[in-house]
């Protein structure tokens, strides 16, 4: 069994076909998805996903490119939408200074209203971040001495001062198909020296498909294709890492259901 920690399920380039992405995601193995908000005007139509379908959990954020939107965001709105049992994690939330969208200052306060709220729930934080390792390291550190939470390095392309800093705060970090790149071996490295039992995968779909599907809209079922990449990488067998990060992502993200347990 494969779990998809990272999908856009609510994207317009699913409008046409999303049942037949399901299915296939399904005969792939791929059991549990957790389908992320980027906004505020998304969370309904994420919500009508996760509810139509056991398997499928969701989070609520704002993304740093939408930070502009919500300038006051407060922590108290976030909180009030972490109500529903299927919201499983906080975010995507995070710094963004490739694209710079947002204002750098908005997107530092909006993360840190993320903060807040995953401190308060014991939410996980799903954390974009994106030429930004030393802003958001300083902030992380800084918001984690004033009470702990679990961070998640969502999509990771930054270097081991960031990831070794989110490992020491009991955090977690996910590898997409990013690894399978040709050009990516950074982020290869990080993948080989980070503790098995601290590691995810994802699509991020319908971005970043893998080889081979490189260049074409992604979708859930090839996060299998990312699972072989990192076995290779680790040394391991396809099953012990469809089995670690399986088990990591239910120990992560505490409040979904386990299939295998159910």
């Amino acid at each position: 069994m494969f779990v998809d920690s990272h999908v856009n399920l609510h994207s317009e380039k699913y409008a046409e076909d999303a049942g037949e992405v399901l299915t296939r995601a399904r005969s792939a193995g791929v059991k549990t998805m957790l389908t992320i908000c980027d906004q505020l005007d998304s969370n309904d139509a994420i919500k009508a996903i996760a509810d139509s379908d056991r398997d499928i959990w969701r989070s609520v954020g704002v993304h740093p490119h939408h930070a502009n939107k919500h300038p006051d965001l407060s922590a108290e709105t976030l909180m009030q939408m972490t109500n529903d049992e299927k919201v499983v994690g906080v975010g995507e939330c995070g710094l963004d200074f490739h694209y710079e969208y947002s204002d750098r200052d908005i997107q530092k306060t909006v993360f840190k209203a993320h903060i807040d709220v995953s401190r308060n729930t014991g939410l996980p934080l799903i954390i974009h971040t994106r030429n930004a390792d030393n802003e958001t390291r300083d902030i992380l550190e800084r918001e984690y001495r004033e009470g702990g939470f679990t961070p998640l390095l969502h999509c990771y392309t930054g270097g081991p001062a960031l990831a070794n800093a989110a490992l020491a705060m009991g955090g977690y970090i996910s590898f997409s198909g990013i690894i399978t790149f040709k050009n990516a071996g950074d982020v290869r490295a990080i993948a080989e020296t980070a503790p098995l039992d601290r590691i995810i995968i994802e699509t991020d779909c319908p971005y970043l498909a893998p080889v081979p599907y490189r260049g074409r809209r992604n979708e859930p079922a090839y996060v299998v294709h990312v699972a072989e990449k990192l076995a290779e990488i680790k040394g391991v067998s396809l099953d012990e890492i469809a089995h670690a990060t399986s088990n990591n992502f239910f120990r992560l993200f505490s409040r979904a259901i386990d299939p295998r347990t159910a």
